[in-house]
């Protein structure tokens, strides 16, 4: 069993796509640190998720959902889900 973190994404309306460039990156560091296992965005455009793994706790996914310029910048809202995976 692996503790993971299933962060759920949705786009608000002050949503800019220059936020989300700087997403991607954020995202591109977390993988490059072994912290980001899968995402993606919904076809619907509405939002994404992804899978934080490697963390001591919900706190420490919590601080990082927190840092990403989605949520920093108000584009979007964010759920983070403690996730036992198999």
């Amino acid at each position: 069993m692996k503790i993971c973190y299933l962060v759920l994404v949705t786009r608000t309306p002050a949503f800019r796509d220059e936020v989300g460039v700087a997403h991607a990156r954020f995202l591109d560091t977390l993988r490059a640190n072994d912290q980001l296992l899968l995402t993606g965005g919904f076809t619907d455009r509405t939002g994404g998720a992804y899978v934080l793994q490697n963390l001591t706790d919900r706190a420490a996914a919590q601080a990082i959902v927190d840092a990403d310029p989605l949520m920093a910048e108000g584009s979007a809202t964010a759920a983070v889900h403690e996730w036992s995976t198999r």
